[in-house]
């Protein structure tokens, strides 16, 4: 007896260790901040393409590229906010997968991200949204009225508080998950939800969005359940969602193929995306 309630005891002093480990560390959990320099755009097939530099409100720079859309009047763009494993480095041989053709691209690195300074925080990602949407509107090859914005993983929330924010024309998002509590208690469900204290609450956005919607999202997602997808495009009174069978987390792209950029394409097109020229 006295055997299992030491054991019992052990067990129940590694539980608040491990709680507590949730609770000092779930922001490093989130926000995974890998390091990279951010390459030339050239290296990649981008001759116009350049990398810039977006100031955030707190003063902080943030390293990313930008791809005009070519021609000589001012054209659509698209803002890309990536997941928490990834930087505009590891994106930058992939581009072409994201980026419709004809319109803008820019895509930037979170605070403490790449080679970014800055500490990681919910609060800090979206100020980085809202500072790439001021460096993009700075761009004189582009017309501020016909701006989109996608998120993928982490970066649906950057897109979707942006979206609430600014006059965002058009939101995709791919892998788009309810909010921090949800994501934990998939992944950890003896947690209690009170010692989750980041919100990311796109739930909450999605319901207040106007600007019209795009959700995509892979029905073997491992890490962001296939049916919070379904929520959000629900709450968000998703113009489409587009299932993208046996597509798991970080192969959507690789599994949907040209099916994946050919939706994008057409639903900026048909949120009046579309550029004239």
């Amino acid at each position: 007896m006295i055997f299992v309630l030491r054991l019992a005891g052990l067990i129940f002093v590694a539980y608040l260790a491990v709680l507590a480990l949730m609770w000092a560390g779930q922001t490093r959990l989130v926000f995974l901040r890998p390091r990279a320099t951010v390459p030339d755009p050239q290296r990649f097939g981008y001759p116009s393409g350049r990398r810039i530099t977006a100031v955030t409100e707190d003063q902080i720079e943030l390293q990313g590229w930008f791809i005009p859309p070519g021609g000589s009047a001012p054209g659509p763009a698209l803002i890309f906010f990536y997941g928490n494993g990834e930087t505009v480095a590891t994106l930058a041989s992939v581009i072409d997968q994201l980026r419709p053709p004809g319109m803008g691209f820019l895509v930037i690195d979170y605070r403490g991200y790449g080679q970014n300074g800055g500490r990681s925080s919910e609060a800090g990602l979206y100020r980085d949204a809202a500072a790439a949407w001021d460096a993009m509107v700075a761009q004189p090859e582009i017309d501020s009225s016909r701006i989109a914005v996608y998120g993928r993983s982490l970066g649906t929330a950057a897109a979707l508080s942006l979206a609430l924010a600014r006059p965002v024309a058009a939101v995709v998002l791919e892998a788009p998950f309810t909010n921090a509590r949800g994501l934990a208690r998939a992944h950890y469900p003896f947690v209690p939800p009170f010692l989750i204290r980041l919100s990311l609450d796109n739930a909450h956005r999605a319901e207040r969005l106007e600007a019209p919607l795009l959700v995509i999202h892979g029905t073997r997602d491992e890490v962001v359940p296939f049916s919070m997808g379904e929520e959000i495009a629900r709450l968000g009174r998703a113009r489409e969602f587009a299932v993208i069978e046996g597509a798991s987390h970080n192969d959507l792209h690789l599994v949907g193929g040209r099916e994946v950029l050919t939706t994008i394409e057409r639903f900026l097109k048909q949120a009046g995306m579309a550029d004239a020229r």
